[in-house]
């Protein structure tokens, strides 16, 4: 596989608080990369870095550039969603499409013609007379006109009910990516993209706390729910974590064998939002 982004030791300081304490990554063509985080984790900044937006100390390489250097001729190559409000209300929808056209080298109008005939976005209507779902439909035609190498998605659903989540994703996937690109994506949701990633980056307080593909995430992590009389027999064995729950346990994993912890009780796959908020709880990564 091919790196399309390295850090090596980033770190950006804002006065006296650091939100990056030494960031080391390696983002491979082809990933659908979850950066999962809190509130003031240091994604955003990690993101603003990646993009060129902000500086930083250390060492960053995005398709081959220094991306605070060299943002005009990175910004022919990647894409970059925040989210659906971004969109200005005042614009119509083909001035939206005019401006990408200007602006983006790999903009396919034709493209994006195309798909919006599918739906019920009228060209001549403003933003803000159009639905979040037609915000939505919108948003993907432009996104998935571009030609880009990297797609940056920012909680690109934020605001959406669920259905309209799920359309977004799934359009996506089925519409847009492939081998050749790489989407780095952030929500909140965390389940709701969990079997669209290949990988999944969590970052707290400014440091990356678990970067792993998700199959291996799968054969890491385990929960036991133990049988009567079981308990002490699971503790024994190091769990990371241990919950309970209307006088149940519930403990969780990392590296134990699947055997082991079937003898002692119900064993099941750790979700991407459990394990988050495990690791975010201060359990070993």
């Amino acid at each position: 596989m091919t790196a399309i982004i390295t850090a090596q030791n980033v770190r950006k300081s804002f006065g006296s608080f650091e939100a990056l304490k030494g960031i080391n990554l390696n983002i491979q063509k082809g990933q659908i990369v979850g950066l999962i985080g809190a509130n003031g984790a240091g994604k955003t900044t990690l993101l603003n870095s990646i993009l060129g937006l902000s500086n930083y100390e250390g060492a960053l390489d995005v398709l081959g550039y220094n991306p605070f250097q060299q943002r005009d001729e990175l910004m022919k190559e990647i894409c970059f969603i925040s989210d659906v409000a971004t969109l200005p209300k005042w614009i119509k929808v083909h001035q939206a499409i005019d401006f990408v056209e200007g602006v983006h080298p790999n903009f396919d109008r034709e493209k994006a013609l195309n798909l919006l005939k599918d739906t019920t976005v009228q060209l001549d209507k403003k933003v803000r007379a159009l639905s979040k779902g037609m915000i939505v439909q919108l948003h993907l035609a432009l996104v998935m006109s571009i030609d880009a190498k990297i797609l940056i998605l920012d909680e690109p659903t934020l605001g959406l009910d669920i259905l309209y989540r799920k359309k977004f994703y799934n359009q996506l996937l089925e519409d847009y990516f492939d081998e050749e690109r790489t989407i780095l994506v952030t929500t909140h949701q965390v389940d709701e993209i969990e079997n669209i990633l290949t990988d999944a980056i969590f970052i707290r307080e400014g440091n990356i706390v678990l970067d792993q593909n998700m199959e291996d995430i799968a054969q890491s992590w385990s929960v036991l729910h133990p049988a009567h009389g079981q308990e002490e027999a699971a503790r024994a064995l190091s769990p990371v974590s241990e919950q309970k729950m209307l006088g149940k346990s519930t403990l969780v994993y990392k590296d134990v064998d699947r055997a082991e912890l079937e003898k002692l009780g119900h064993v099941e796959r750790l979700n991407l939002s459990d394990l988050f908020v495990t690791l975010m709880e201060g359990g070993p990564s």
